[in-house]
C-alpha cells in the first residue's frame, strides 16, 4: 500500500503535524529540507528530530509513544552509585562537545551510524551557537564518557551517548539529572524506549501528552548558568 510522505520546502522551515506522523514506521514524518541551525531549532521545538542512514535522505521523526526521564525523580542504581564512589569519575558541562558528538559517532560502525560527517557538523554548529550541549566523564583527565542534546527551554533533547569505561555514561546522565533539576530543568526526551534507556529509568509518554510538555516547557527559561562550561561536584546527598 502506497504512503504519503511530505517532503520539506527548501524554501521554508515548515514541517508537518507532529500527529501527521506515520504509525508504521513509527513516527516518520517528513523528508528533505536541509540540516541547518534554523531547521533544526524548529524541528526540536516541536518535537521533531532528524534520524537517517547512510544513503538515505534526511528523514525527520515524531514517534509515539515517546520516551523521557523525568530529572526530580531519576534515581541511579545502587551499583553505579557504588561504582563512582570508588572510582570517582569527574564530570563537566560543555568542556569537550564536539569531541563527545564525535565519540558517541565512532561507538558504531560506519554502516550502523547515523550520525554522518554532516550530522556531526550541524550538531557542533549548534554547539557554537548554545543550543547543543554536552556533558563529559573524565578519568585521569582522559574523556571516558558523555552525552550530549539540544535545550529546549526547561526541556533537554538528548541525542547520545557514549562510554569507554565502565558505567561512564550511566553516570553522565545521573549527574546531569542533577545539575538539570537544580537548575528548573523538568524533562529529558530520550526519543524511543529501548532496554538500555529502560533500564536507566526511562518511560513512554503518549505523543499528545509530550507535546503537551513540549509546549508548555520551551516557553519556560533554563537558569542562566545551567550551561556555561564547568566542572560538575557530587551530588550532595549522594556523598552522605
Amino acid at each position: 500500500m502506497a504512503i504519503y510522505l511530505t517532503e520539506l520546502d527548501s524554501e521554508t522551515l515548515s514541517f508537518p503535524s507532529p500527529f501527521e506522523a506515520l504509525d508504521d514506521p513509527n513516527g516518520l514524518l517528513a523528508f528533505g529540507g536541509d540540516l541547518s541551525v534554523a531547521r533544526l531549532m524548529t524541528a526540536y521545538h516541536n518535537g521533531i528530530f532528524p534520524w537517517y542512514g547512510p544513503g538515505e535522505p534526511i528523514l525527520w521523526w515524531s514517534p509515539s509513544p515517546r520516551a523521557v526521564f523525568d530529572p526530580k525523580t531519576f534515581k541511579p542504581a545502587r551499583s553505579v552509585k557504588k561504582y563512582q564512589r570508588k572510582h570517582q569519575y569527574q564530570l563537566s558541562i560543555n568542556l569537550a562537545t564536539e569531541q563527545v558528538i564525535d565519540h558517541c559517532a565512532a561507538m558504531r560502525t560506519a554502516e550502523e551510524t547515523w550520525l554522518s560527517e554532516d550530522m556531526r557538523d550541524a550538531y557542533k554548529q549548534l554547539a557554537a551557537q548554545g543550543l547543543c550541549h554536552s556533558v563529559e566523564v573524565w578519568q585521569e583527565n582522559q574523556l571516558i564518557g558523555g552525552l550530549y542534546g539540544i535545550s529546549v527551554g526547561q526541556l533537554f533533547c538528548g541525542e547520545s551517548m557514549f562510554s569507554l569505561k565502565s558505567n561512564a555514561s550511566k553516570i553522565a546522565l545521573w549527574y546531569f539529572c542533577h545539575h538539570f533539576r537544580q537548575y528548573g530543568g523538568q524533562l529529558i526526551d530520550c526519543q524511543v524506549l529501548n532496554d538500555h534507556t529502560q533500564s536507566l529509568g526511562a518511560f513512554e509518554l503518549p505523543r499528545e501528552e509530550f507535546v503537551k510538555s513540549l509546549l508548555s516547557l520551551r516557553q519556560e527559561a533554563i537558569g542562566k548558568s545551567c550551561f556555561q562550561p564547568q566542572w560538575l561536584l557530587s551530588p550532595v546527598e549522594e556523598q552522605q
